[in-house]
């Protein structure tokens, strides 16, 4: 049985938490409180194993709180501000989950929680899920109006859709494919790309800066889209 408080100053957060909680055999709540203070008690007392921890809060963050806690349990992240995911990440989080947390969603966390604390599995990257074949991929070939071209992998910074074409831009040029957004991200492997936006495919080790909802390359600024948030902060903790 896998022992959890919920640190969230809002009491509607908690019931929403104490209910998926009590939904899941494996685990057992034993407290919960909206003063983060009293819940540092609890861990360093030794009596948690596992934290469904709020970032936002007053008297101290949770970041703050993962930092002195770092090491005596496990977190999971639950917050309304997918900014944070970063750091939380750096700080060995779980995992991240965003208001409105699913059931689903929550669930999922919960498992990855419950297979490290017995040993069978570590806060593992995103890549180690990867087909050694997507990581050997040097190249590919996109369509233009005559021809199909080359272009290697290496060279793209982002790829920007358009209305019926995508753009992909290098170093060195602009490419202009008569493809889909939906078959040029298909292509590409998901280890070094990710979409940030319905109309924006980045590359991963290009990216110069991060801010709020925007992610630079070089000098180009591109909107990071809402839906999108989760699956990039993951993606950037990880690489």
């Amino acid at each position: 049985m896998i022992r959890c408080i919920v640190v969230d100053d809002k009491p509607l957060a908690i019931d929403v938490l104490e209910h998926y909680i009590s939904k899941v055999p494996s685990l057992s709540l034993t407290f919960t409180t909206v003063n983060p203070l009293d819940a540092l008690n609890k861990v360093i007392e030794g009596e948690v194993d596992l934290v469904f921890l709020d970032i936002q809060m007053p008297e101290l963050s949770g970041l703050q709180f993962m930092k002195i806690v770092k090491g005596k349990c496990l977190v999971i992240l639950t917050t309304a501000y997918a900014e944070y995911a970063l750091e939380g990440f750096d700080n060995d989080a779980v995992d991240y989950l965003l208001k409105p947390v699913s059931f689903e969603r929550f669930y999922k966390a919960v498992e990855k929680a419950r297979l490290i604390l017995k040993g069978l599995a570590e806060i593992a990257r995103p890549s180690a899920s990867f087909s050694v074949k997507e990581k050997e991929i040097s190249h590919i070939f996109v369509k233009t109006e005559y021809k199909l071209v080359r272009v290697n992998i290496a060279d793209i910074l982002y790829i920007e859709g358009l209305q019926n074409y995508v753009m992909i831009y290098t170093a060195n040029e602009k490419i202009t494919s008569l493809q889909t957004m939906k078959k040029t991200e298909e292509q590409l492997p998901s280890i070094q790309f990710i979409r940030i936006h319905k109309s924006f495919i980045i590359a991963i080790d290009k990216i110069t800066s991060i801010e709020r909802n925007r992610v630079s390359i070089g000098e180009k600024t591109i909107p990071l889209g809402e839906v999108y948030r989760e699956a990039f902060y993951k993606a950037i903790a990880n690489n």
